[in-house]
């Protein structure tokens, strides 16, 4: 594939699974699993199935959001599925997300288990369930869920677009680069503009529409994804990182982040959890004595 000369489509799309950059072993032009893999089942009606990544932390900082309210009725168990392996196109797991994503949830607690896909389903699901991250009033519901879903249809644009042609593409290209970069500014600023008169994206109130774009936008101003806060000076978005940095305080949070983490450093990993204790034993493993 040249990358000097400009690309005239062909009639008929064909796939080459030698491009795509770093994850083009992973990438197909179908659906449907690729092998026959059962997915484990714990000790609690929530099965969790994720992996660390802006996606995933949506949902287990949901979740230990909810058990450090005290809805001890969240407890989950949390299963790692390693993307880069393609864990996501074993059967097990397509039987519960048709569309190999993670996260994806298992809730065994009702009389027939009920399964959820796609994040923002798993956060309101959990935040009807529970009563909790929600405005009641009306008004306030409303524009929690009008930022939760400005966020499914926006982040797309940085990750699959900004963050790939950035960090993962096997060549950098001007035109997608600068494209993409733009839509982001674009959208911090929505999101600076907004957050300069709120504190939270729904008001006073800490919801899901906060959760689901902190894992984004948060941790993109905090510096923690493609390694781009330079080149899009996201320090300059200054409300946004007044706000990202007011939830990344919170220990909830923290510990959500540290869920499922296979990557980074060895201290904000939690392949696996089973239980609230899991924390505890990350804490001690941390600070014993290494051989």
């Amino acid at each position: 594939m040249s990358q000097d000369t400009e690309y005239t489509p062909p009639k008929v799309w064909t796939w080459r699974q030698e491009s795509g950059g770093q994850f083009a072993s992973i990438n197909r032009p179908i659906a449907g699993p690729t092998h026959d893999k059962e997915l484990p089942v714990g000790q609690h009606p929530f099965q969790l199935y994720s992996l660390a990544t802006p996606n995933g932390v949506k949902v287990t900082v949901m979740f230990e959001e909810l058990l450090a309210q005290g809805h001890e009725g969240a407890e989950y168990d949390a299963w790692p599925i390693k993307i880069g392996d393609g864990d996501q196109f074993g059967s097990g797991f397509v039987e519960v997300n048709p569309n190999s994503k993670i996260p994806a949830l298992m809730d065994h607690g009702t009389e027939e288990p009920t399964r959820v896909f796609e994040s923002g389903a798993i956060l309101l699901y959990l935040a009807e369930k529970f009563g909790a991250f929600l405005p009641a009033d009306f008004k306030a519901r409303t524009e929690a869920l009008n930022w939760l879903f400005w966020q499914m249809g926006s982040a797309p644009f940085l990750g699959g677009g900004f963050g790939h042609f950035y960090a993962y593409a096997p060549v950098k290209l001007e035109y997608p680069i600068d494209r993409y970069a733009m839509e982001t500014k674009r959208q911090l600023d929505v999101l600076d503009r907004h957050l300069a008169e709120h504190r939270y994206l729904a008001g006073d109130e800490y919801s899901i529409a906060d959760m689901a774009n902190w894992a984004w936008y948060g941790q993109l101003v905090l510096g923690r994804l493609y390694e781009a806060a330079e080149f899009l000076q996201v320090h300059t978005y200054e409300h946004v990182v007044r706000w990202a940095r007011e939830i990344d305080a919170r220990p909830a949070v923290q510990r959500g982040r540290m869920v499922n983490r296979t990557f980074g450093e060895p201290e904000l990993q939690l392949h696996e959890r089973h239980d609230a204790s899991d924390f505890e034993h990350k804490t001690q493993d941390k600070l014993a004595p290494q051989p």
